[in-house]
């Protein structure tokens, strides 16, 4: 099927109508991202800066731009004039930046805590005890140019649904807590984004309202294999 008839397909058939839907676009050309924003998509996932960077200046400007890849600080200028939501905060320090370049071009820039919850060394995220401290920190108060939306999780890349279930259901019970310990008065922390393309409905059905998908969406990666003369 075309990436159109995809899209078509996840929001009649799998995607709920109350679960946001991020197209991650990585590696993918400009060309693959219009098709998908002609068929109606409006949110899109990338991991890399450089490569947001690339499409947001040649790709319509009403896309929501997602920086869903761990991100360094000294990136964050590049993609602070016009970012939607960073998914990947996993330090204050991080925040801390975010903050300032969001000040220096006049917007609040929403966030997502990146929660580590796969049983992985490779993953980012912050521990829940650590996710805990930074909302109870006064250098976390000082931010006023940032705002916390919700968590973002990815589970252990893993063949055992129980894993997956028990990972997202953990998040999910997280995510309640912090929302009446720290945003009880804030409609605004809504959103828990997790699933990908290979357990995205796991993750529907354990509470998720935002999920990444690629590979069901654009196909997979095509991996060239370069030969040395």
């Amino acid at each position: 099927m075309s990436i159109a008839d995809n899209i078509k397909s996840l929001k009649k058939e799998t995607v709920p109508i109350n679960v946001k839907l991020i197209a991650v676009s990585k590696t993918k050309p400009a060309e693959d991202v219009q098709e998908a924003y002609d068929a109606g998509q409006r949110l899109f996932g990338e991991n890399m800066v450089q490569e947001l960077v690339e499409k947001y200046e040649h790709l319509p400007k009403d896309i929501q731009w997602h920086l869903i890849g761990h991100l360094q600080s000294n990136k964050v200028k590049y993609i602070a004039p016009f970012i939607s939501m960073i998914q990947s905060v996993d330090s204050i320090k991080l925040l801390h930046e975010i903050n300032k370049h969001a000040e220096k071009n006049n917007r609040v820039i929403d966030c997502l805590l990146q929660i580590y919850i796969a049983d992985e060394e490779t993953k980012f995220g912050l521990g829940f005890d650590e996710a805990i401290e930074l909302l109870r920190s006064e250098e976390y108060t000082e931010l006023k140019n940032i705002r916390i939306r919700g968590l973002m999780g990815i589970a252990t890349n893993t063949d055992n649904e129980k894993q997956i279930k028990e990972e997202y259901y953990e998040l999910k019970t997280f995510f309640d807590g912090m929302k009446q310990s720290f945003f009880r008065k804030e409609d605004s922390f809504d959103t828990l984004s997790m699933g990908m393309s290979a357990d995205y409905k796991l993750a529907i059905e354990q509470g998720s309202n935002m999920v990444r998908l690629g590979s069901t969406i654009f196909g997979q990666r095509v991996i060239k294999h370069w030969k040395s003369n």
